[in-house]
């Protein structure tokens, strides 16, 4: 934790460096330290926004730095505190349905949300993954009791179960 608080102190002092160095005509340069390409080139660009820009950073800097170190985390497969992501501990937690008892739980959950379903539906009714969800609508697609469509309004696949 020492480690991380070090390294938080080190960007944050880069960061603010390289925001001063844009108040002499190169600006974005913290922005694009911190992963902010768009922004940091347009910054460079415009001497970081005239200037303005580059004088309201000077507040932004902490939550900047904050913003890139969580998606350094997360790509790194770490959890926003910086512990390990434990799948099996994930996994532990979903139920196990056999196939027959998974697929009479989405057909109630189609039948209570008028014969459609999502994936996500399917998944808060049952308790199983995402991934078994998906390939018990895709069996009963093949064998035909279930057609696939898009919701209109907000586009999510839907399965419509036409006998229900």
């Amino acid at each position: 934790m020492n480690l991380e608080n070090n390294q938080r102190k080190d960007r944050l002092l880069i960061t603010y460096i390289f925001c001063a160095v844009g108040f002499f005509g190169v600006g974005g340069l913290h922005r694009l330290y911190n992963g902010k390409v768009f922004t940091g080139l347009l910054w460079l660009c415009t001497f970081g926004f005239l200037y303005i820009g580059q004088l309201v950073d000077i507040f932004l800097v902490p939550s900047m730095v904050d913003e890139y170190e969580l998606k350094l985390r997360l790509k790194a497969g770490l959890s926003p505190l910086g512990t390990p992501l434990n799948q099996s501990a994930v996994a532990s937690q979903v139920h196990h349905l056999t196939d027959s008892q998974l697929m009479i739980k989405l057909l109630e959950a189609a039948e209570s949300k008028g014969g459609f379903l999502t994936v996500t539906q399917g998944v808060k009714a049952t308790g199983v993954s995402f991934a078994e969800v998906e390939s018990a609508l895709k069996e009963m697609l093949k064998s035909g009791y279930v057609k696939i469509d898009n919701d209109p309004i907000t586009g999510a696949v839907t399965y419509h179960f036409h006998e229900l």
